[in-house]
This record gives C-alpha cells, sequence and structure tokens, in this order.
C-alpha cells in the first residue's frame, strides 16, 4: 500500500500529464504478458511482425515477472504536450547511481545485459525504444493520444462536477481518497507513507495497466492509472441512435452526437467510426455550429462533447 499524504496546499496541485515514454516502458507488460490486456491484442496482433526485428535482450531485461519497470521509464511529465525525444534525452543523461538503483528496486541486481559502462547500457536502451516507438507506436500513436488526452478532459469535468474527491475515487478501484490521504494498493507489498509537501501529485493515464500504478521508489508523487475508452480504440464503431434524431440529422450525425457523452477528438472519432478524419471534422463542425456540440483545445488536439441542447435533443428523442 502507497499512502500520499496531501495538505489543501497538495490538493490545487494536482494535475495531469501524458507521457509517451512512459507508454513505451509500461507497454513492455502487453508485450511481456498479452494475456493480461485483452483490449491492447489488436495492437499486439498489427505489431506482431515489426516486433521481431527489437532489441527484445534489452527491453526485457527492463521488466520483470510481476511487470515492474525501473523508474527510470517513467518520468514525471511536466505538460501535457511532453515529448518523446525530450524524454529519451534525459534518460540518456540518467546518473550511473540512479540507472543501477532503479534497476536494482526491480530486479534485485543489474541484469547481466547492463552491466559494465552505465552510459553504453543507457544508450542501448535509448535505441531499443526508439526502435520500439518507430515499428510500433508511430502509426498509432495519433489514436492513442486522442484517448489519453479525452480521459484527462472527462477527469476535469469530474472536478467540476463532483469535486477532487469524486475524480480522485474514480480513477481506479484500487484508489482512495478520504482524510487526506491517497491511498494507492500495489502489488508492492511494502507499506508506504509519502508526504507531498508541495511537490504536487501528477495523474498520468495509461493503457497499459490493469490497475494504478505508482513509481517503485520514492521520487516525486506520481500516479499511473488506466485511461477510459479504450475498448473503443481498434474498432469501427457504431452507437445506436434515435430514428427520429437521425431522420432530422442523418445516420453518421446522429451517431456523432449519441457517442459524444465522453469527449473524443476527430482523430479517434474517425477510427471508431471508420470514416475519414476530414468527413468527420465537417459533421463535428456542423453539429458544433448548430448548438449541439461543444469544443475544447488540450494540447494539439479539439476535443468535442455533446452539448446540454444537443443531450435535451437526444433525451426528448427516446422519450417521444
Amino acid at each position: 500500500m502507497l499512502r500520499y499524504v496531501v495538505n489543501d496546499q497538495d490538493v490545487a496541485a494536482v494535475r495531469f500529464g501524458i507521457s509517451p515514454l512512459s507508454e513505451l516502458g509500461l507497454s513492455l507488460r502487453a508485450i511481456r504478458e498479452p494475456s493480461w490486456f485483452p483490449l491492447q491484442l489488436p495492437w499486439l496482433a498489427r505489431t506482431e511482425q515489426a516486433r521481431a526485428d527489437l532489441d527484445h535482450e534489452a527491453l526485457m531485461a527492463l521488466i520483470d515477472e510481476r511487470s515492474w519497470t525501473p523508474d527510470f521509464l517513467n518520468p514525471r511529465p511536466e505538460s501535457p504536450l511532453t515529448r518523446l525525444d525530450d524524454e529519451l534525452a534525459a534518460l540518456a543523461e540518467t546518473p550511473a547511481e540512479v540507472f543501477r538503483r532503479d534497476l536494482e528496486g526491480v530486479h534485485g541486481f543489474v541484469p547481466p545485459v547492463f552491466a559494465g559502462s552505465s552510459r553504453a547500457a543507457l544508450r542501448r536502451i535509448v535505441r531499443a525504444l526508439t526502435e520500439l516507438w518507430d515499428a510500433c507506436f508511430a502509426p498509432y500513436w495519433p489514436r492513442m493520444r486522442a484517448v489519453l488526452e479525452a480521459d484527462v478532459v472527462y477527469r476535469g469535468r469530474q472536478i467540476a462536477q463532483g469535486g477532487l474527491h469524486a475524480m480522485l475515487n474514480g480513477l481506479s478501484a484500487t484508489i482512495d481518497y478520504s482524510d487526506g490521504v491517497v491511498a494507492v494498493r500495489l502489488r508492492d507489498p511494502r507499506d508506504r507513507l509519502q508526504r507531498i509537501d508541495g511537490n504536487g501529485l501528477t495523474l498520468v493515464p495509461t493503457m497499459f495497466t490493469r490497475r494504478a500504478s505508482a513509481p517503485v521508489g520514492t521520487g516525486l508523487p506520481m500516479i499511473m492509472y488506466p485511461a477510459r475508452g479504450q475498448g473503443a480504440l481498434w474498432e469501427a464503431e457504431r452507437v445506436a441512435n434515435p430514428a427520429a434524431v437521425a431522420a432530422i440529422l442523418g445516420e453518421t450525425r446522429a451517431s456523432l452526437l449519441a457517442a459524444l457523452g465522453d469527449p473524443a477528438s476527430s482523430t479517434e472519432l474517425g477510427v471508431r467510426f471508420g470514416v475519414t478524419a476530414s468527413a468527420v471534422n465537417q459533421h463535428l463542425r456542423a453539429l458544433r455550429d448548430a448548438g449541439l456540440l461543444v469544443s475544447t483545445r488540450y494540447g494539439h488536439s479539439v476535443l468535442y462533447l455533446r452539448s446540454e441542447l444537443g443531450t435535451a435533443l437526444l433525451e426528448g428523442s427516446r422519450a417521444a
């Protein structure tokens, strides 16, 4: 059990971040144990051939049988616009003592493949992760990032509607926030208590954890949690829509309206509905101009959400 003790100042400093490097590191869980991540089986199938040419010796030495990864693969993102290149550059400069400590925190020792010069080992790790990214992440990252960004917007709505307590307790069944303590039930048998003391708490959505995760060591406070909306990531979606609304708006626009009870980007919606991004954007702009959707910018993406008017239109047609 990990317990983060928060005060009023810390509560105000809770923020979200997205880390491409963390996704890379955590994806090793799915590569090592595919059955643990059924929602990502389509991704694993699509990338199977590409993964054959990766440096598996180095990559698999970064994870153990518990699916723990060293903390240097889980940097605390400083913004929602974190770039992989920046994270890899920082990883390459990891001090030797931190490199050894983080590996020993996972394995109890430094794996033989990383014995010797830490500089050489880090160069190999950066090269292996870059190859993993280019082969398996780069083609799909816009979809993945759209899911992560939509999750962050949803959590922001939870804070606005129900407060921080409701949002934190809704992240995972393994997180409980009460009486100034954020308790995270981990597989780690250790019982740890860490005061945030003004350092802020960063929440990081990911597609490669089934429950809440946290750094192995006592670094800056951070919780990684399963992002919402992963189930629709790899398949085209057909959302049932009321016939009356479809008769007015058309089937595609009515389906988009019905689907946007949670925020999503045009890229994500294009994947879910099996249509081009340009066609989706045309429909979304028309629905927004009619007052049926609202939009907000998050990082490089524009996320759309059904407005009160759009919800009233759907509910009215269902009641008719």
